[in-house]
């Protein structure tokens, strides 16, 4: 391309001023829009991006010196924004949706799953028209930013303004240089930069592909000594309830919502003749990532960055599976959500890990997990709980929910008799219909939310009401908080812990370490997740005591 000519007529000033501003516009865009909370679509938001600036001045000396821009450079220019473009929709995306950084390595191992749980209830041929949509509106983005690269080279080509744009570009530069943005927003007129964000990912990659020494990263492991006597040989229920964020209490909105269910579900823990005492913690994830809560407190290890769960995975760090093992219990892990093959699972050690497959569900499939939570509750009754404690080594099980887990739908029906979910038959087809009937909303999402939490209120009371051993010691756990569509802006990443059983000393040795009476956990958290773990220990163990005998009778792990 060659420098245009222009003359001195106020009606060329005017369209070249026109022709620039309306390049440069479109252009900037790609670097400056928002999430339009709460959902996936992008807000225009009127600012300027720094980065785009630098590129316009790169531009600006390019064409200077070369007197235009090719057809194939302009194609390759176009391409890279586009690809900045896409990197700024994850970025702020990521961030409003998940309510955390984006990490294009880990997020990108689970990004299969995930797409393939938003797309569980859309009939294939939406799927395919929109893909066909998706590729159709990618290209005319593509020819859009092409033209809008040229135009603008065109612009910067002609030498009268090229002073003027020279300065406005360096003045804006040394603002923003001279500013320290804080949180989401810098100047009013800058967007925040996405290359913090590409050196990020850039940084996070050499500890991913060559992770060192697990022992020589991974936080210390608290002493997995002492004995369980103060439990008396209770079955412990490890229970991780899916997406059970303090949100639930800490927004009046959906704390109000929650109390009627909440209220019945105390009642419940009272006709069980137990108690209940609650406390929160803060979850080394949020929105996601729920194996990350696991890991940490099975293990006591930090596990807020995915590498160190990793590096665990790989080591050979006790675990309080391994801890219950060593002192007369049958550990069970029971996973139902676990649709694929975890060869991971191994570090834990469990003498039993039951996915989807092995758990014994034949009803009906109630969307991408599959198994209602209250038929898995069931099913682990009558395989691992119904027998006497007397004929039977205590059990050690660790549960992860399902049905709390987002999009929050669909939803199966509570059945007021718990016992008849295991049964095939549990669910008659009208409501399997109208279950997988229900609307699935990615943006929609505190009403699901909320129902979903009701309907775990619901089933877990009538467990305990109805059919739970008396020996039990019931510890439900939020894993992390609901992805921020739901918890909103600036939540905090803390989660509650609850604790029910029919043993006051118990309890009292919890209340004597922060937690408090009744559901309601209180205002000061315990800390991380992983300080739960040491604690559990010290309210487990009875120095005086020499605890259980260990069983010798054999379990293969692993079984299904």
């Amino acid at each position: 391309m060659t420098a245009p000519t222009f003359r001195r007529s106020p009606w060329l000033w005017a369209s070249w001023l026109l022709r620039f501003a309306a390049a440069f516009f479109l252009l900037n865009l790609l670097f400056t829009f928002e999430n339009r909370w709460p959902g996936l679509g992008v807000l225009y938001m009127p600012r300027l991006s720094f980065e785009f600036c630098l590129v316009v001045l790169a531009l600006l000396g390019w064409v200077a010196w070369r007197g235009g821009l090719s057809a194939r450079a302009a194609s390759a220019l176009a391409v890279a924004l586009l690809w900045c473009g896409a990197l700024r929709y994850v970025d702020v995306t990521a961030a409003a949706v998940f309510g955390r950084p984006l990490n294009l390595y880990w997020d990108g191992h689970h990004a299969a799953e995930v797409l393939h749980l938003a797309l569980q209830p859309v009939a294939w041929w939406q799927v395919a028209a929109t893909l066909v949509l998706g590729l159709l509106s990618v290209y005319a983005v593509y020819r859009l930013a092409r033209r809008a690269v040229s135009t603008l080279a065109e612009c910067l080509a002609w030498r009268t303004p090229q002073p003027v744009l020279l300065l406005a570009g360096l003045a804006l530069t040394l603002s923003f240089v001279s500013y320290q943005p804080a949180g989401r927003d810098t100047r009013w007129y800058f967007s925040l930069p996405l290359s913090p964000t590409l050196a990020r990912q850039v940084a996070l990659l050499p500890a991913a592909l060559w992770p060192a020494s697990g022992d020589a990263v991974l936080s210390p492991s608290p002493a997995f000594t002492g004995n369980l006597s103060r439990l008396q040989g209770a079955d412990v229920l490890l229970l991780f309830a899916e997406s059970y964020g303090m949100t639930s209490f800490d927004d009046p909105a959906k704390a109000g919502a929650l109390q009627s269910a909440r209220e019945q579900f105390a009642q419940a823990v009272r006709a069980s003749g137990r108690s209940v005492v609650s406390a929160r913690v803060g979850s080394p994830t949020f929105g996601g990532a729920s194996w990350l809560s696991h890991a940490g407190l099975l293990s006591g290890v930090d596990t807020r960055d995915p590498h160190h769960n990793d590096l665990l995975l790989r080591s050979e760090r006790p675990t309080l599976v391994g801890h219950f093992a060593r002192h007369g219990y049958r550990t069970v892990g029971w996973m139902p959500g676990l649709q694929r093959p975890w060869p991971e699972g191994s570090f834990y050690g469990f003498d039993r890990i039951a996915d989807v497959n092995g758990i014994g569900y034949a009803g009906p499939a109630f969307g991408y997990w599959r198994v209602p939570d209250q038929a898995a509750m069931a099913l682990l009754h009558a395989q691992e709980l119904a027998g006497p404690l007397a004929e039977r080594a205590p059990r050690f099980i660790v549960f992860p929910t399902l049905n709390t887990h987002a999009p929050f739908r669909p939803l199966p029906p509570h059945l007021e008799d718990g016992s008849r979910a295991a049964r095939a038959d549990a669910y008659t087809s009208a409501q399997h219909t109208a279950a997988l009937a229900a609307e699935v909303s990615w943006s929609e999402v505190a009403t699901p939310y909320l129902e979903s939490l009701r309907y775990q209120f619901a089933w877990l009371g009538g467990y305990l009401s109805q059919r739970a051993p008396r020996k039990l010691v019931l510890i439900v756990v939020g894993d992390h908080q609901p992805f921020a569509a739901v918890s909103g802006p600036n939540a905090s990443w803390d989660v509650p812990v609850h604790v029910i059983c029919d043993d006051p000393v118990l309890l009292q040795r919890f209340i004597e370490r922060g937690f408090t009476p009744g559901l309601q956990p209180p205002a000061a958290s315990l800390g991380p997740m992983r300080a739960l773990t040491p604690l559990l220990l010290e309210v487990f163990d009875d120095p005086g005591a020499a605890g259980p005998q260990v069983r010798t009778q054999q379990h293969t792990k692993g079984e299904g």
